[in-house]
């Protein structure tokens, strides 16, 4: 049979075109999936840090700050940090809402006396405190081993600030 018989024959170009495109789908398919689930871990942990800062902002402001200095201790700094970490008061054995988060990775400070003077803190006859929880160098706990081409972990940051205005 000579070679120019097989020219017009196309039976088999679809499957060949698909077993060279495949291999480029199926990268995109996973470093797709890789994406929104780093997308998602993010906004897990943003989420985290303002549920942390919106449950310190209703602690009694007595136990926040005693005029210009912090007071805010265990345990209810324990409990700020619990929360923002699991999302929950009940357990300390609870799972982090972003595997592998540590309490050491959840910062709050406090900063007496940096909000306005007026109205709920009238009485206090000093400006409001305000509430910082940050989430720092978290983890981020990769799908796929980030595809191996991204170098080292990375890591998340997240920050949160709230008047404390206990109610």
């Amino acid at each position: 049979m000579s070679p120019r018989a097989f020219l017009p024959d196309r039976s088999g170009a679809a499957a060949t075109e698909f077993a060279l495109i495949l291999p480029m789908l199926i990268a995109v398919l996973f470093a797709g999936s890789e994406a929104g689930h780093f997308v998602w871990t993010q906004h897990k942990l943003t989420e985290a840090v303002r549920n942390g800062a919106r449950f310190a902002s209703r602690l009694d402001i007595d136990s926040v700050c005693n005029g210009a200095a912090s007071t805010l201790a265990d345990p209810e700094l324990a409990n700020v940090r619990l929360l923002t970490r699991t999302g929950q008061l009940n357990s300390t054995n609870a799972k982090p809402v972003v595997p592998g988060w540590t309490d050491g990775q959840v910062n709050v400070t406090v900063n007496c006396e940096s909000f306005v003077d007026t109205g709920i803190y009238y009485d206090l006859n000093a400006a409001g405190p305000i509430v910082t929880v940050a989430a720092t160098n978290v983890t981020y706990p990769a799908l796929f081993g980030l595809l191996g081409g991204l170098g080292g972990p990375i890591s998340l940051n997240a920050r949160s600030s709230a008047a404390v205005i206990g109610i």
